[in-house]
């Protein structure tokens, strides 16, 4: 069996900067918590170098250390590239990391890789943590390369903890802007700036909204997950959780001698209800009646109805689709299915799913921040979703063809609409989830010139699952 994550990031740093702490084995545990140690034996550094790892958590690194053999470094290019592999029964895993020059920084390429009769079990021990949480690795690693706040662009993001709050977060601390998370659980090992607020009242947070000269922007994530069962007070909760921190980021924008340069409002392409086969952008009407749901419209139109008066300089309520990325919650559930042989289809499998890769929806909330050279986007309402949606039959053959074991690559069980209903209820979340679709693009993006890195489906699974 052969498993392997190839992941990338920016930095903006020159790539001799990154390249002195990368060379240096032992800084590894500094900007990857999956590793306790990863020592040289000896005073030299290159192919052949012996290292002991010593992977956390504590039980399984003792246990290690007494059992495996060093790892040996297999690859070294001054200035370029390093790889190390560690020898597991029947197989090994190999790290490797690659930097090349690009323009304004340098791009990390890291690729995580195990092979042989005991895959499963590393790759669930020692492979998939020393993959896990890249981003935020990578923030880790800007710092402790040297990286500071050098653009002047300060950027507040309520609700910053989540699965995008943390991925954006890394991506604009490690392009060199000031980052500053409002959170309501700070969380002890993140490698932000964080400020603890309730997201009901006034506080000293309030202060991180005050320019000292130079722009401020905020991106507002604020909410509960919305994987809960539809009932009333579920619905009030996810609305509430929305709606609440929004009103209060307003007034204390309303506050502010200067006002905010960009506020970019989270929104979610569910605001179009159980949309069946219309092709919808920006502009297209809201649903009413049954179609408009009230856990999906009822909650997305009163969240942007919110930000409505806020002191900044621009405004974008910023629909996002499905987006698709490692180790978040809508992705993996999905990938969960297709592991599981329930692949085939949910429901009848005809309705469209929207969706977006990460590496496309932060390059969307940098061109809403004015981040972007040549991408000025207007005020209002911003689809981030991909030009091509796919149905939901669609997408689970594709995930099934890179996940399913053995033979229900190709032939794979359906979920019917009664058992989805039922399994949503065991798993206490939302059948709509499942069983509605929209079919919704961007006529914004594509008017004013935005390219996808990633606009069709099958690439972009590739890329995020090679």
């Amino acid at each position: 069996m052969l498993w392997n994550r190839t992941q990338s990031h920016f930095f903006a740093l020159e790539p001799h900067q990154l390249w002195d702490v990368l060379k240096d084995p032992s800084t590894l545990p500094r900007w990857n918590r999956a590793v306790a140690a990863l020592v040289p034996r000896g005073e030299e550094t290159g192919p052949g170098t012996e290292l002991d790892q010593v992977p956390n958590p504590p039980l399984f690194g003792a246990i290690h250390s007494r059992t495996a053999p060093p790892a040996t470094i297999t690859r070294y290019e001054e200035g370029r590239a390093l790889a190390w592999r560690q020898p597991q029964p029947g197989g090994g895993l190999i790290v490797s990391w690659e930097i090349d020059s690009e323009a304004g920084g340098t791009r990390l390429t890291q690729i995580v890789c195990v092979a042989g009769p005991g895959s499963p079990v590393f790759v669930k021990a020692a492979a998939r943590p020393l993959a896990s949480r890249f981003a935020e690795n990578c923030a880790r690693l800007y710092t402790l390369a040297g990286g500071v706040p050098s653009t002047g662009h300060k950027v507040v993001i309520a609700g910053g903890n989540g699965c995008l709050g943390r991925a954006l977060a890394a991506d604009l601390l490690c392009r060199g802007h000031e980052i500053a998370i409002l959170t309501r659980n700070p969380l002890p090992d993140s490698p932000f700036r964080q400020v603890a607020w309730d997201g009901s009242s006034t506080g000293s947070w309030a202060a991180e909204l005050e320019s000292g000269g130079g722009p401020i922007s905020l991106v507002n994530l604020a909410g509960k997950l919305v994987d809960c069962r539809p009932t009333a007070d579920n619905i009030e909760a996810l609305r509430d959780s929305r709606v609440s921190p929004t009103r209060l980021l307003v007034r204390a924008s309303r506050e502010l001698s200067t006002p905010l340069t960009h506020w970019v409002q989270a929104s979610t392409t569910a605001i179009y209800g159980d949309a069946h086969d219309a092709q919808l952008s920006e502009d297209s009407p809201l649903p009413l009646g049954a179609d408009a749901l009230e856990q999906m419209t009822g909650v997305a139109l009163p969240w942007e109805q919110a930000a409505q008066g806020a002191n900044s300089g621009s405004l974008h309520l910023l629909r996002t689709s499905i987006v698709l990325a490692q180790e978040s919650p809508a992705f993996d559930r999905l990938a969960l299915l297709a592991r599981a042989g329930l692949g085939g289809k949910v429901g009848n499998g005809k309705q469209w799913v929207s969706w977006i890769h990460l590496a496309d929806w932060l390059r969307v909330v940098r061109a809403c921040l004015g981040l972007e050279p040549g991408l000025d986007v207007p005020d209002g309402p911003v689809v981030a979703s991909a030009p091509h949606p796919v149905t939901n039959q669609e997408l689970m053959h594709e995930l099934r063809t890179r996940l399913a074991p053995g033979p229900l690559k190709k032939h794979s069980l359906a979920t019917p609409t009664p058992l989805v209903r039922i399994g949503a209820a065991a798993l206490r979340t939302d059948p709509a989830l499942g069983l509605t679709g929209r079919h919704v693009t961007s006529h914004v993006l594509a008017e004013i010139g935005f390219e996808f890195a990633q606009p069709a489906l099958s690439p972009a699974l590739d890329e995020l699952l090679g």
